[in-house]
C-alpha cells in the first residue's frame, strides 16, 4: 500500500470534485495499464493521471509522465471503454509539487 500515493489521489479527487467533476472510478487497472482517476466533466469522460513530487531532485511531476506512461494510460482507457458507446474523452493530469496543485486539461493525446 502506498500511503502517500493514496493520499495524493484522494487530494486530487477532492480537488476535481470541488471543480465540478464526478469521480467514477479510482485506480482502474487492467493488464498493462492503470488509470488513477476516471471522472466525468459534463458529457466528457476524463482519464486523470495523478503525479506527486515532494522535491525536484528527480524532476517535476509533469516530467514524470513519460511517453511510455502515456501509452499505458491510453491502453487502460481503451480497456475501460471496451463495449461502451464512445463518449468524448480527454486525458488530464493533476500534478502535486510540494504545496502546489496544477490541473492540466488535455495533458496528452491517446495516440
Amino acid at each position: 500500500m502506498n500511503t502517500r500515493g493514496d493520499a495524493a489521489e484522494a487530494q486530487a479527487a477532492d480537488f476535481l470534485m470541488r471543480r465540478g467533476l464526478k469521480v467514477l472510478a479510482r485506480n482502474y487497472r487492467c493488464r498493462g495499464g492503470e488509470i488513477d482517476l476516471v471522472c466525468c466533466d459534463g458529457a466528457t469522460l476524463v482519464f486523470v493521471e495523478v503525479r506527486l513530487r515532494t522535491h525536484r531532485g528527480f524532476g517535476g511531476a509533469a516530467e514524470s509522465i513519460t511517453a511510455a506512461k502515456q501509452r499505458r494510460i491510453a491502453l487502460a482507457a481503451r480497456h475501460y471503454l471496451a463495449g461502451k458507446a464512445m463518449p468524448a474523452c480527454r486525458f488530464d493530469a493533476v500534478l502535486l509539487d510540494g504545496e502546489t496543485i496544477d490541473w492540466i486539461r488535455n495533458a496528452f493525446d491517446a495516440a
